[in-house]
């Protein structure tokens, strides 16, 4: 187990490979585990790191740590702590959120984002996720795989308030998000309980250098519902050059589809 502290408390983190410096920040279910599948493909090329939010997992546990600026301030803490400058980001729910505004607050450190199961409104957010306990949400959002069984570990890890806090923040954060130039690929599954799928009307108001892929047989973890699929996705996406805008990624037929 390797941690850093900041101010006194523990965050938690795990790395794997070498190369340029890849970030895991999870969601509002389960911790850094999940990612391991992904983090394993990565660290062909890239030294992977996966961070346990405040909150989650094994890092502190602390009300006061739980807003969304507590969160992006343990990334930025981790960031600086390790060493670690331009940096590319992939965030799941709640990482998603924190990946892209700490995105727009250092687009000098942050090169690109890939933004899975975030929601472009406030109401696209299920009721359910604001409200039930982590374990109850684990059962919700997740099939039995093996691949799915590291969440249901680690949910009852979670705090109820950490997932209800950060949703506090996400109305002020979708109105900044239009104005990021950063590269972006946003990731949905057609079968996200928690979710809303993007309209097309919202696509078409996206920022110039951000692309929308639905993955058809995956619901609220598409990374765990189509493994081989979301990590082919995201080696050619971080394989575009640093500047280019993923709408010029020649998108598998696999990923092409026309959302609602």
């Amino acid at each position: 187990m390797s941690a850093i502290l900041l101010e006194q408390d523990i965050v938690h983190y795990e790395v794997l490979g070498r190369g340029r410096p890849l970030v895991f920040l999870h969601g509002w279910v389960g911790s850094w585990r999940y990612w391991i599948p992904v983090m394993q493909a990565a660290s062909v090329s890239f030294r992977a790191y996966a961070i346990d939010l405040w909150g989650f997992g094994d890092s502190a546990k602390k009300q006061s740590r739980y807003s969304l600026d507590q969160q992006i301030y343990l990334l930025d803490g981790f960031l600086d702590s390790l060493g670690i400058g331009r940096v590319a980001l992939v965030g799941h729910g709640l990482g998603a959120m924190i990946a892209l505004q700490y995105a727009l607050l250092h687009p000098d450190i942050v090169d690109r984002v890939m933004a899975v199961s975030y929601p472009l409104e406030e109401n696209m957010v299920n009721s359910r996720l604001r409200s039930g306990p982590p374990a109850d949400l684990a059962d919700w959002l997740l099939g039995r795989t093996p691949l799915t069984e590291p969440v249901r570990a680690d949910a009852s890890k979670a705090e109820q308030q950490a997932v209800q806090i950060s949703l506090n923040h996400l109305g002020s954060l979708q109105k900044a998000f239009h104005q990021m130039a950063t590269a972006c690929v946003l990731v949905n599954g057609q079968n996200d309980p928690a979710i809303e799928l993007p309209r097309l009307e919202q696509i078409a108001s996206l920022p110039e250098f951000t692309q929308v892929v639905v993955f058809d047989q995956s619901g609220h973890f598409p990374m765990l519902d189509e493994n081989n699929k979301f990590n082919r996705l995201m080696g050619d996406f971080l394989a575009l050059p640093s500047g280019e805008s993923p709408r010029q990624l020649s998108l598998k037929e696999e990923w092409k589809r026309r959302v609602r």
